[in-house]
């Protein structure tokens, strides 16, 4: 029942979403035929804003968009002629959703071994080594992280390709990049989650019965400390689904975080709207699984 009241509120909290991004885009600065004004004439931009309807008010606008929604219809998009909303989600989710996906399982690979490893080493060098570099991922943004990497690997060595996105090699550059920082984040989460359990009083308990200390952290350990980061896996994952604005740019992948920001700059007001929208419904639906895989290790959760 839980979960069956927490689908029944997407619907009335994607129209507020939807409103509000309707709203804030449009009352930014700018307009979608800006750049165009110099070279056509009134007349020209007036046609213009009475075929996609921006000629009418907001509030009308509005209705019109969220009828159009109930049809699955986000509308044309204003910088990218003769293309829909839609045709571009199609043409860019695909790419993102491989790159988040790869970037996703590199951070859960490398930062889960590695928030264990330093809370079992805890007072050791090695322990302190590891927390450095875990810190160091979360300072360092991909904005330094990616350029740093393509100066290495790709024009001094020539070991990857420096951008584009057209083989598995040209994977690998931009899942470092995204996957990195967040590797460090879950790196984090899961030694303090394993610190605090292996405090525990189940934990001592455990020990006292004579359990071996694998048998404690596999059976008794792992299962709780993990669970802030499946907590945190929810926004991480929607996060890099619909993929990092700033790598995306930085290796020219034809994802959908490209044309956010092209559309943000060129006021393509239907194209923002449907991407903060994607974003949402792809927010909310994953935090929701998360509550629910968070119940099914944790029976406490079940049991409130």
């Amino acid at each position: 029942m839980y979960f069956l009241r927490r689908l029944t509120f997407l619907v009335p909290l994607m129209l507020v979403i939807s409103l509000l991004a309707f709203v804030l885009v449009r009352v930014a600065p700018g307009g979608p035929f800006d750049r165009e004004r110099q070279h056509t004439s009134p007349e020209i931009e007036r046609a213009l804003k009475a075929k996609y309807h921006l000629d009418e008010p907001v509030w009308k606008q509005y209705l019109r968009y969220v009828r159009g929604l109930v049809y699955g219809d986000f509308g044309p998009s204003l910088k990218y002629r003769n293309h829909t909303v839609s045709d571009i989600i199609v043409q860019g989710l695909p790419v993102s959703l491989a790159l988040g996906t790869l970037a996703f399982c590199f951070a859960l690979g490398l930062g889960i071994p590695t928030g264990v490893f330093t809370a079992i080493r805890k007072g050791d060098w090695a322990e302190h080594a590891a927390s450095f570099a875990s810190l160091l991922t979360i300072c360092v943004p991909a904005l330094v992280v990616g350029p740093v990497l393509i100066m290495w690997l790709a024009i001094r060595w020539h070991w990857l390709p420096v951008a584009l996105w057209e083989s598995p090699w040209h994977v690998i550059l931009p899942t470092l990049t995204l996957g990195i920082y967040f590797a460090g984040r879950v790196a984090r989460l899961m030694r303090e989650g394993m610190l605090t359990t292996l405090q525990a009083e189940f934990i001592i308990a455990a020990r006292a019965k004579g359990l071996s200390e694998r048998a404690v952290f596999f059976r008794h350990a792992f299962r709780l400390a993990i669970l802030p980061v499946v907590s945190y896996s929810g926004p991480l994952l929607a996060d890099l689904l619909t993929g990092s604005f700033v790598v995306e740019n930085i290796f020219q992948i034809p994802g959908i975080g490209v044309f956010m920001v092209n559309s943000s700059l060129s006021r393509d007001y239907p194209m923002v709207v449907g991407l903060v929208l994607l974003y949402a419904i792809l927010l909310l639906v994953l935090n929701l699984l998360v509550d629910f895989s968070y119940s099914l290790l944790d029976p406490r959760v079940r049991h409130e």
